[in-house]
């Protein structure tokens, strides 16, 4: 059973990768909680984007342990620590284009199994709580820049 003092937590521990002699991380160890702003900092090829990578399940790590909650998801696919609120937000627009704002936060809402109003209430939910609510019919084509990263977020 989790930890609940953990719930929110994200716990990375002694996380490496390899490829074969290369290593491009090496031993990071980091906690992250609920509302908290983190950045990675370093030069060009330090392992930054490797690092997020394997937290979100995207590669696998060659060693180390990824905690989510005080849960050990290391080996859970990055579909499953989706699931379980852990999310990555890439620097290239991630929305679906010809949907509309709320087709594309609806798309990703039914993966959760949710019954039909009860998806209806998490796509209008996430919509207001990121003030797009009156865009929610628009093409997603359409939005500005700080729209689309707010449908990003939304989704």
């Amino acid at each position: 059973m989790a930890d609940t003092s953990e719930k929110g937590v994200v716990r990375v521990e002694s996380l490496a990768k390899h490829y074969g002699p290369k290593v491009a991380v090496q031993n990071v160890s980091l906690q992250l909680k609920a509302g908290e702003i983190v950045g990675l900092l370093g030069p060009n090829g330090a392992g930054k984007t490797t690092t997020f990578y394997m937290v979100v399940g995207l590669i696998p790590a060659t060693a180390g342990k990824v905690f989510l909650d005080g849960r050990n998801i290391t080996d859970l696919p990055m579909w499953q620590r989706a699931q379980s609120g852990l999310g990555y937000l890439p620097q290239e627009a991630s929305i679906f284009r010809k949907l509309s704002v709320w087709d594309n936060v609806m798309a990703v809402v039914e993966t959760l199994g949710l019954p039909g109003r009860e998806a209806q209430a998490r796509t209008a939910q996430q919509l207001a709580d990121l003030g797009l609510e009156r865009l929610a019919r628009q093409p997603a084509f359409t939005l500005s820049g700080g729209e689309r990263r707010r449908l990003e977020i939304a989704r």
